[in-house]
């Protein structure tokens, strides 16, 4: 397969590498607006050269925010196969309008949500899967970093560029991984959201929310936050007969700790698991990214359906997205009115 690769900075950079490795394809051009001497691949001309070379199979967008959704459309449009980096877009309604570019197309279309790739992750779906821990109940997870002032220049400062703050650059991955163990959408959201630190405009710094299906009451607890001084990742599932705990993940910083994998089953008497009952499961390589790669190369090449990252999948994370901003500013608005009428 002959591939451009569209954004050359940090992520198109680790694609390319993924891409060497799977020794399936051959990177013909990449395009950025920084041109690097140094670069081993041809330079095209614009990403429009890139999107229309008729030489090229396949097309990976690792560009910034804005730009993921055009690109990912005028790519499927010109008979390209995509992949294409997180956020997808910035709302559902854009999301549609790709799947409708995707099903015109007859191409394949993949989203880079490598954590679902993480070893510990691949572990704790196949133990959800099993059965033999039952159903789920509940779920918490917590996903922070911290940036300094330089991270809210440029374009990620823009809500017009960025479509939102941590929720959109981190905290999707988190929800993508409830809806991802889960196996069902979340149709009640509660959501507290800020920007009380960075104070950006349009650009909020934590999110606070709960979700819930009301039909079978599985629930989750989730924050999202980008003034976590110490990085963190921490994902909790607990089940009717055990529990799953992944502290910690591999990531070429290093600064979110090992990717250890808690694992215990209940017992018949309180407290129900204890420390000593407990596995523990280090995971200390990180392949999510070739992983990630090879699937959609696999997909290409048997033209078998995207397991994971598919254009579906986006949709149910931005639907979630969705509901989380919207929920936010409702609720935001029942408090200042009633906070107005109690004042009168």
């Amino acid at each position: 397969m002959r591939i451009g690769i569209i954004g050359f900075g940090k992520m198109g950079r680790t694609r390319a590498a993924a891409v060497e490795a799977a020794s399936q394809a051959k990177i013909v051009s990449v395009f950025d607006t920084v041109q690097d001497p140094e670069t081993p691949y041809p330079f095209a001309a614009s990403a429009e050269a890139i999107v229309q070379d008729p030489s090229l199979d396949a097309v990976f967008v690792c560009t910034p925010n804005w730009l993921n959704r055009p690109l990912t459309i005028a790519a499927l449009q010109a008979g390209k196969h995509v992949f294409c980096e997180k956020p997808p877009c910035f709302t559902a309604a854009e999301m549609r309008e790709i799947r409708a570019a995707e099903a015109a197309s007859g191409k394949v279309l993949m989203y880079g949500f490598n954590h679902r790739h993480h070893g510990a992750i691949l572990r704790m779906k196949e133990l959800v899967d099993e059965g033999r821990f039952g159903r789920i109940l509940w779920m918490r997870g917590r996903y922070g970093k911290s940036v300094d002032a330089d991270y809210l220049t440029g374009w990620r400062a823009d809500k017009r560029l960025a479509g939102g703050g941590i929720l959109l650059d981190q905290g999707i991955h988190m929800l993508d991984l409830f809806l991802h163990l889960a196996g069902e959408p979340f149709d009640e959201v509660h959501a507290m959201i800020s920007n009380l630190y960075w104070k950006t405009p349009g650009i909020e710094d934590n999110v606070f929310a709960l979700l819930r299906n009301r039909r079978t009451g599985l629930s989750v607890s989730f924050h999202s936050t980008m003034t976590q001084w110490r990085h963190l990742f921490s994902l909790e599932v607990f089940l009717e007969r055990g529990y799953l705990v992944l502290n910690g993940l591999k990531t070429s910083s290093g600064t979110y700790g090992e990717e250890v994998l808690t694992v215990a089953r209940n017992r018949a008497v309180a407290p129900a698991a204890t420390f000593d009952s407990e596995e523990r499961f280090h995971f200390e390589v990180d392949s999510s990214w070739q992983r990630e790669t090879d699937a959609f190369f696999e997909a290409i090449r048997t033209g078998a359906p995207v397991q994971y990252g598919s254009s579906a999948q986006a949709l149910q994370v931005m639907e979630l997205v969705d509901n989380l901003y919207t929920n936010e500013r409702h609720e935001s608005e029942e408090l200042r009115e009633a906070l107005l009428s109690h004042a009168d």
